[in-house]
């Protein structure tokens, strides 16, 4: 490796590292703005030296391992089981768990993200309304292709002092899901089956 590349290379772990922390410590999850602030602390101008998402996420488990073996596991079981609860209370509208509490890297700032399917999409708000469950409504812009994204609406609540949010489908949207922001494929999600198998029993 050339010493140019190892510099590149050595300015990558560094704000991945820093990244990481931040988003741990800080509860961010935005991986454009956490890169960026990462590297205004470290103050690495480089951009050849920005690490790619799935860097970043390599990061964050390794960091939870390192300070958070203990609490980090058991926060995460609890963020499952809300999960549970909450994809139960919504099963009309087959819920799928998304995101870092599905991939195992959720931590106390996380908040639990879930893809429901309804037509039409203002069936969900009623839903909760009739269930006299406070929400706030709101969009999400997701990745449907390397070129293509589209602004979905959602649903946000709170339940056992967690953030839920809800982002409405289309029914045929469920056998295409929108890119990982972290890895750039297809977006991994999990049916209430699946779900209550990593909930220590809880199904």
């Amino acid at each position: 490796m050339s010493r140019r590349n190892g510099h590149h290379a050595g300015g990558r772990e560094r704000i991945a590292r820093e990244a990481a922390r931040l988003m741990v410590e800080g509860g961010i999850d935005d991986y454009q703005f956490v890169k960026k602030k990462a590297a205004s602390r470290l103050q690495i101008t480089d951009k050849q030296a920005m690490p790619s998402n799935e860097e970043i996420e390599a990061e964050v488990s390794t960091y939870q391992r390192l300070f958070r073996a203990q609490s980090q596991p058991k926060r995460l079981q609890a963020l499952r089981r809300v999960a549970l609860d909450a994809m139960r209370f919504l099963v009309q509208f087959q819920p799928r768990l998304v995101g870092s509490v599905l991939r195992g890297t959720a931590d106390e700032h996380s908040a639990i993200h879930l893809h429901l399917f309804s037509e039409p999409n203002e069936a969900v708000g009623l839903f909760l309304m009739d269930n006299a469950m406070p929400y706030e409504v709101g969009e999400r812009t997701l990745r449907l292709s390397p070129t293509e994204q589209r602004v979905f609406p959602t649903c946000s609540f709170v339940a056992a002092d967690v953030a839920i949010e809800l982002v409405v489908f289309d029914l045929n949207s469920q056998r295409n899901p929108p890119l990982c922001p972290v890895a750039g494929k297809p977006m991994k999600r999990a049916n209430l089956t699946t779900v209550s198998g990593l909930t220590d029993g809880a199904g």
